[in-house]
Formats: C-alpha cells, structure tokens, sequence
C-alpha cells in the first residue's frame, strides 16, 4: 500500500522567504558583490544600446520580459541618462571571454557590458533573477515592488557546451513545445539543445527527397499505458501517432534558438537504433523483413533495428539525409548516435561478412567502426563534425570525431586520454528520465538520479586534460514522458543543478546554498505556469540487515537536510504530534506491517506522505536496492 498526500500551500510560503532575503541567482555567478541599496523599476523604462543592432535581441528580450508583468512603459533611447545602460566592449575584456557580462546595479541605474552579444544576453538573464519572481508571469501582476538589490557582478562560463537533449522520437513534442523548452533553457544559461531526432519509435525531420521516410516512418499506432509492455500493431491497424516537423519548421526553430543563444545539435541515431528507417525502407536491414514503427513494444528477441554495412545502399541514403541536414542546420556537429548496436545480425549477414573480408575487418566490432569512419568521411565533405555516443570508440576511433559519454565517464576518459574532444553525460548524473526520488511516489523509471547526484558531480576526471572536456547535458529519454508537463516535472530542478555544474566555477560549488537558491527558483517557475518536481523533499527508507538475524530494521534520511521526519507504523497520517525520528534506525513493532513517514519543516508539511509494507522493504534489501 503507498499513501500519498499532497503538499501543503504552506511549503510554498516557505520557498519565497529565500527568494525576499537572498540573491539567488542560477547558475552561480563567478564573482558576486552585494551593494547597499535597491534598484527600483520606473514605470517608464528607457534602455539605450549605444544603436548596436547586434543587441536588438537582447533589448527585445528585456523589454519584453519587464514589460509584460508590470504594465510599464519601455523606451528604447541613445541618451546617456537612460536606466538601462547595455552595450558591448569596444576593446575586448580578456576575463569575460565570448559569453561572459559585467552587471552592475545601483540605486539609478542598470549597466551590462560584454564582449559578444550572448554576454548581454545571459547579464539580461542574471538581472531578472534579481527582480521579484512575478517578473516571470505573462499576464500583469498588480501589487508589487519591482525593485532589485544593488550588486557587481563579473560572470562568464566554466565550459563552452552546456546542453539539453530532448528525445522527440520516442513521444513527439511540437515545435512550440520545444520553443518553450527553450525559453526554460535559456533562463538558466544553457546554449546547447539536442535533438534525438530519429529512433525505433519514430522519425521527426522531413527529407525532402525522401519522403517515404515522413510517409511511413513518422507514423506509429496509437498505444497508452506502461511502456514496454504494449501489443505490436495489429493487422490493418492505422498507425496515427506521431509526428514530424518540416523544414520550414525546423528553420523557425533554430531561428527562435538563435535569438536565446541556442545551438540545435540534431541527431539521426544509426546504425542501430533505425527501424524507423528501416520501416521505411525494408531493403536497409540485414534481414530486409517488414516492420512497422515500434509503438513501445518490447520484442523478447534481439531487435532487428541495425542498418546492414554491407549494402551500399544504406551509404547512398544517409548521404541524402545528411546532405540536407547539413544544409539546414548552422551547428558545427551532427550527431550519429552509434549506440547499443547488436551485432548479431552483422556476423550472419553476406553481405556484412563481404565487407569484412574486403576491408580486412577483424571482428564486428571493426566493423562498426568502419561505419562510424564512413559516416565521419560523408559529413567533413559537407563541412560538418561527426559527434557520437560513446560505443563509437569500439573497435577504433574515427580520427577527429567527437565523443559523448554516456555509460559513466569511462568512454570520456578514454577519448580524452586519445586527445578527442569529449561531451560528458554519464548515465548516472545526467539522465533525466530517471527515477529523482522515493519510486513508489514517482512515475516508472529504470534507475536513479537524485538532485544532488547531479548537482554533485563534475564533468573533468581528475586524470584528464580538462581542455579536451568541451562541456556536457543533461538527457531526457521520453519512452516514459509522454506529454510535456512531464517533460517540465522531469527536467526541473535538476536541470538547474546541472546548470551551475556546467556553468559556475568548481569550486564554489555549495549544495545548501543550492538548496537555497533552488527554493527562491520555485515561485519563479510557478508565475511562469512550470512545473517541477519536489521529489528532494521526501523520506528516502533504508533497509539495515540486524546483525546475526534475518531481520531487518529501517533507517530514514532525507536528501534536504534540516527537515524534520514524522512516523507511524500503525496506518495513522502522521503529522508533528506522532513520534519525531532521531536518526537511528527503526526497528518495526510485533505485528507491524508496514511504516508511514512525511517531512516537515518549521511544522509545515514539505514531502509527500509515503507508506512501504515491510514486505517490499525486505524485498528492497535483498536485491540490494537501498535508498530508494
């Protein structure tokens, strides 16, 4: 039995006391300075730019963000006595780079500097954070006091790549979906959105000269439930579900990322992960058999989802797919996937043995690597760096690609040890589609990634060079995200940890004053209408095997620290009149089933109520899954 309640209003009361009394700005600020004395907004707004039309967007982003909220009045202006003060460095500002800004606030004015236009745009940023968190709404909001507190700030990125992906094959998000996520993104100084763009579950980019690939390949029948445990389609079953954008879409898209100093990296996943393709074109596979789009269907045997090396003709057609990606995409990557690739396939195929022996390949292995060398070859022809999950290292390294690491940090290790640039997302820190709490109150996942596992890792391994570490991101695998508020619950607030860890110095680093500022980030995302997820905040249960005993008892902790855990093993709510834990374990009471628990700070409830039977708590403990 699992019990859950629902958070009080009171917790939010408690999350704006941090966002009155403290600077909160995410991603951390470099060198920050409190100055005596508050900026307050006047109602009519005048902001000169010095006439650069390389700040137009910038302007266009803080007019329109101080405007809607607060019903003022914005004046764009060339006098010197304007409040807002923006403009770019005539000489540059060797510490500030091509992304950092300078911002100071002082009682009469607001000045931002920055050598590049992305540094106006990401001062823009820090400088809204110092407004009440109403400056986040849409609508006018009456009654407040739009005044920010004096500071000096000198800020700039620890890495270049500081990225999202966003599986849009797996479930389809629209392309103003995606703008939204965006526009999330780029509050938090991310510069980099990756788009899982191609997979078994579908594919989302129009080729024009193959249209067959939208035709069919974007198309799956309708399925709703637990993924993994769908039916296959069925006979003459209309596939209806899905989705593609044009390319006149995707030019809107990048157009709109452009203007929030965004990036678009698009990925195409091959040569596994393709039966989209494959679907669409039957003769690309080993096998060559007819299949339709994978609905979420989990097979009992190995998928045939790979493209077949031996046949030329799988080259000829991602060279067509790769020509117009190339021409559409500004981004200096493509990204092949080139992960989870079964080989079984390959070993018992003709025409991939024959490619083997013509190539002088050892192993299967080789020959995956003789694709992703091949795929390397077709994108440098179209001025285009080839970028790749880390299973692209098996059986040798194309020579100038790109590595991300994905299974843990080795991979990374690895191609940075071989002087290869590398994008760090290890499973473990970095997924997003994992579980972020307590399982029983959270929707399936496959593993766990709690808010201070991100916040807490570090992208360069102590035996690395870090100028081959260009960044990393945080991924959202959607087999499980099926529309985009569950997109919003699983991205934030991770995806604020790992915004500082990808932007903020080392070592100024502090998880309770993340926490801190994490909870004056909330009411933010509530004016704005995100939502998030406060699974930080709940009891994590701990199975303790009793020494010399088949017994157990169970010890309760919380990821937050300072809040308070109520307990009951009798089926009560508990609520701060029960029993207070102190901190060692519990052992359960002759005849007790099962033990409820809630967190509470300053009296007021902050977790979800959570009830586990004794049963699944043994369970737990046997098969070594503790702290869930």
């Amino acid at each position: 039995m699992k019990q859950i309640i629902l958070l009080s209003a009171g917790l939010f009361s408690l999350f704006t006391v941090f966002a009155q009394d403290n600077i909160s700005i995410i991603p951390q600020p470099v060198k920050l300075t409190e100055n005596q004395g508050h900026f307050i907004l006047p109602a009519t707004i005048t902001i000169n730019a010095d006439g650069n039309p390389g700040l137009k967007t910038a302007m266009a982003e803080l007019s329109e963000r101080l405007t809607l909220p607060t019903g003022y009045h914005v004046t764009m202006t060339n006098s010197g006595s304007a409040v807002f003060r923006i403009g770019l460095n005539k000489t540059a500002d060797p510490e500030l780079g091509n992304e950092g800004y300078r911002l100071s606030v002082t009682p009469g004015k607001v000045t931002i500097t920055a050598n590049q236009p992305a540094g106006i745009f990401y001062g823009v940023q820090s400088f809204l954070q110092l407004l009440p968190p109403e400056i986040e709404s849409n609508i006018r909001v009456a009654d407040i006091a739009w005044n920010a507190p004096c500071v000096s700030i000198t800020d700039y990125p620890r890495f270049g790549w500081r990225g999202l992906m966003l599986d849009v094959s797996r479930h389809f998000f629209t392309k103003e979906e995606v703008k939204k996520y965006m526009v999330q993104m780029a509050r938090y100084k991310y510069n980099v959105l990756h788009l899982h763009l191609s997979d078994d579950q579908g594919w989302r980019i129009e080729i024009k000269s193959l249209p067959q690939l939208t035709h069919v390949g974007a198309w799956r029948v309708k399925r709703t439930g637990l993924w993994g445990e769908f039916l296959p389609a069925l006979a003459y079953e209309q596939a209806s579900d899905g989705g593609f954008y044009t390319q006149e879409d995707m030019r809107e898209m990048i157009s709109f990322a452009k203007d929030l100093n965004i990036t678009i990296l698009p990925e195409i996943d091959v040569p596994a992960h393709s039966l989209a393709l494959i679907a669409s074109f039957q003769n690309l596979s080993c096998t060559q058999l007819p299949y339709s789009v994978n609905a979420g269907f989990r097979s009992p045997v190995r998928d045939d989802n790979a493209l077949c090396i031996g046949n030329d003709s799988v080259f000829m057609m991602l060279d067509k797919i790769f020509t117009e990606l190339a021409a559409l995409f500004p981004c200096e990557y493509i990204h092949i996937g080139g992960d989870e690739a079964y080989k079984g396939f390959w070993a018992d195929c003709p025409k991939c043995q024959k490619r083997m022996t013509d190539e002088h390949l050892k192993n299967v292995d080789e020959l995956q690597s003789y694709f992703v060398k091949r795929m390397e070859g077709i994108l440098k022809s179209k001025g285009k760096k080839l970028i790749g999950w880390d299973e692209i290292l098996e059986g040798g390294l194309a020579p100038e690609a790109t590595v991300m690491s994905w299974r843990g940090m080795k991979g990374g290790i690895e191609a940075a040890k071989m002087n290869h640039h590398v994008v760090m997302t290890p499973w473990d820190y970095c997924y997003l589609d994992l579980y972020q709490g307590e399982t029983s109150v959270e929707p399936p996942a496959y593993g766990m990634c709690r808010l201070s596992d991100s916040y807490n890792y570090d992208p360069v391994p102590d035996s690395v060079d870090e100028k081959y570490i260009l960044g990393g991101q945080g991924n959202l695998w959607t087999e499980r995200v099926s529309n985009y508020r569950h997109v919003e619950y699983m991205t934030w607030p991770r995806g604020l940890a790992l915004a500082e860890v990808y932007w903020s110095p080392k070592a100024d680093r502090n998880w309770d004053h993340f926490v801190q500022k994490m909870e004056a980030q909330f009411p933010r995302l509530d004016a704005e209408g995100t939502k998030y997820a406060l699974s930080a905040y709940n009891v994590m249960y701990t199975p303790v095997r009793i020494k010399d005993s088949r017994s157990f008892s169970v010890k309760l902790s919380t990821e937050i620290k300072g809040l308070d855990i109520y307990y009951t093993f009798d089926g009560t709510n508990p609520d701060p009149y029960y029993p207070k834990y102190s901190g060692e374990p519990l052992n359960f009471p002759v005849g007790a089933t099962q033990i409820t628990a809630n967190t509470f700070r300053n009296g007021k409830q902050v977790g979800k109520q959570i009830t586990l039977k004794k049963d699944e708590l043994a369970a737990r403990l046997n098969q070594g899954r503790h702290q869930y």
